[in-house]
């Protein structure tokens, strides 16, 4: 009953969930891949790399919508279990999701979807940007928080926090603002998809 006028308000430019399976798992496919490259782009830091996943991982939540988002994200990171090379550093395999990044890459998905579910509800519609730029914060802050929670149970919070959290503040927040700018592009056509 609230859904055309939630939809008039809401920004999920692919709106796959109207869309055949086929569209939709071809829209998976390339989502993995962006997944996988934006992991490889790295910059150098202690004690691990920054990398783009928090971006992709926001962006695709809100280019896809809640579920299709969260869909992606596991299709990713069951990519990356089985081992092929779609993690940090072209790194791929199980002993990443037992070891210290283990709590972030639980945390994509919920962030994804999280993310998603905002776009669906108009917080990265048209004339929102600072809603926007918060819905992408949110997600970049959950994903930060939970995975240096489960990183603190492994090394102890001073150290989970030293070294998993700090580091990647200035980051997210860096992250969720080109985000952001990649959502207007698209919503303003500078981006096709």
């Amino acid at each position: 009953m609230n859904a055309p006028a939630a939809a008039s308000t809401t920004f999920v430019p692919l709106r796959l969930a109207g869309r055949s399976l086929t569209v939709q798992a071809v829209a998976v496919f390339l989502g993995t891949l962006f997944l996988a490259a934006s992991s490889w782009i790295e910059v150098p830091m202690f004690p691990v790399p920054m990398t783009m996943q928090t971006f992709a991982v926001t962006l695709v939540g809100a280019l896809f919508g809640w579920r299709l988002g969260l869909v992606t994200v596991l299709a990713w990171l069951g990519e990356a279990a089985i081992g092929f090379p779609v993690l940090a550093g072209g790194a791929g395999g199980l002993a990443y999701f037992a070891g210290p990044t283990a709590g972030y890459l639980a945390a994509f998905p919920i962030a994804a979807a999280f993310v998603g579910w905002l776009a669906e509800r108009g917080w990265t519609a048209e004339g929102r940007l600072v809603r926007s730029v918060v819905a992408m914060l949110a997600g970049n802050a959950f994903i930060l928080v939970f995975g240096t929670l489960v990183l603190a149970g492994m090394i102890g919070a001073e150290k989970a926090y030293t070294f998993g959290f700090a580091p990647f503040v200035l980051g997210g927040i860096l992250k969720a603002v080109l985000a952001t700018a990649t959502l207007e592009a698209v919503r303003r056509g500078k981006i096709s998809l």
